[in-house]
């Protein structure tokens, strides 16, 4: 396989240890905050929070406020802020039709973005489509690319984030590919590949709700249903690298076959392609677009009716089970099919309040359509995320 010419890698904090991996994170995450409140939130000494900051602050990833935030007699305290284009990092969303690609910084600002249409999805079309986006963003990036931490990847199904393989694809029918060795052998970059719903939560914990929440789990519904988890300071990966897939929970009828060979997956009656379907057979026009089934649905239809309100029956109870077993403080229902959560939101809240056990159903639950920026951007989160952990020699929260 050929390779591009060599792109080269900006510079990476030197961090040394996890903890110190923490306060940088922290100051990402909340910044501007003061170095009082970093010890509070980590426990750590004041002493020992400026030993770590100033190598941060001397390498130009972190920088200290003008203008005093408050302060004690004879001892201003300053806020510390991190310099958003200090590291940079490219994120691609990979789907059936088209690839998603954004270039981010440490303050989630989106800097550049493309998205490229896909002649077909097999693996060697697909990392060819990928270099090629990666490799323009870069250069759009000019002088800046010289921050440059990564590439993250975000792909649906069972990933090997520490190989950079995907296992089992169904929504792109690729088993055992090795993306990110191939990607970096063309692009000569670090590659992080991830779950494309892990890669949320990772983004949703900086960024989003997750940020100051003590565990959430952020469900998306569209062409699959997924969800990632985050509890007890981090997003649950699973000992076998599989984990939140409740679109596989058996919920649903056996009659359901899913995209993944099983029956009675959530996915096979609640994903968007699965709806369609079954408009399709109820009616039986094998023509009918996903925009006529949402309009067939809001106009009364019983055989559209229907399926939006089984999908919304099998996604309630699918939560339901999520919240019951692990209770998160939040969940974040989001993705494409948000976009018609009004024609099965009744029945979703109904199955739910039906099976979450007891306080469990005070979950607050926050519906947010995502867009496929979002996704992308979610994976240049992980990969910024990766590039914290290498420089500290270990995982960051």
């Amino acid at each position: 396989m050929t390779s591009t010419a060599p792109i080269g890698v900006g510079r990476r904090p030197t961090l040394g240890t996890a903890k110190s991996a923490e306060i940088f994170t922290r100051i990402i995450t909340h910044g501007p905050v003061s170095r009082l409140d970093i010890g509070r939130l980590t426990g750590l000494s004041q002493a020992k929070v400026t030993k770590t900051v100033s190598p941060l602050i001397e390498g130009g990833y972190v920088t200290v406020g003008e203008h005093a935030e408050h302060s004690f007699p004879g001892r201003p305290v300053r806020p510390l802020s991190v310099v958003p284009r200090s590291m940079i990092a490219v994120g691609v969303k990979v789907n059936a039709e088209e690839i998603f690609a954004v270039t981010v910084n440490l303050a989630n600002e989106v800097l550049g973005s493309t998205r490229r249409r896909l002649k077909n999805h097999d693996p060697e079309t697909t990392i060819a489509a990928i270099a090629t986006s990666v490799t323009s963003l870069i250069e759009q990036l000019g002088d800046d690319a010289a921050h440059l931490s990564g590439v993250g990847v975000s792909v649906s199904g069972d990933i090997d984030t520490s190989t950079g393989t995907v296992r089992d694809s169904p929504l792109l029918n690729w088993t055992h590919v090795p993306l990110g060795t191939e990607l970096a052998e063309r692009l000569r970059l670090p590659i992080t590949v991830e779950n494309d719903v892990r890669a949320l939560a990772k983004s949703e914990h900086w960024f989003g709700v997750g940020k100051d929440a003590s565990s959430f789990a952020i469900v998306t519904i569209g062409a699959g249903i997924g969800c990632g988890i985050y509890v007890n300071g981090d997003v649950v990966v699973g000992s076998h690298g599989v984990a939140g897939e409740i679109g596989h929970l058996p919920l649903a009828s056996s009659d359901a076959v899913c995209v993944c060979g099983r029956r009675g997956c959530v996915e096979a009656v609640a994903s968007s392609n699965a709806i369609l379907d079954s408009v399709r057979r109820g009616r039986g026009e094998p023509e009918l677009t996903l925009a006529d089934a949402i309009r067939l649905a809001h106009e009364g239809d019983p055989t559209a009716v229907d399926a939006f309100e089984d999908a919304g029956t099998a996604i309630g109870a699918a939560l339901a089970a999520t919240v019951n077993l692990f209770g998160p403080e939040v969940v974040v229902i989001a993705g494409e099919g948000v976009m018609d959560y009004d024609l099965y939101e009744r029945r979703f809240r109904e199955e739910f309040l039906a099976h979450a056990f007891g306080a469990a159903a005070n979950c607050r639950l926050v519906v947010r359509r995502h867009t496929f920026t979002d996704w992308a951007r979610g994976a240049a989160v992980a990969a910024l995320r990766e590039a914290i952990a290498v420089s500290a020699g270990s995982p960051v929260d």
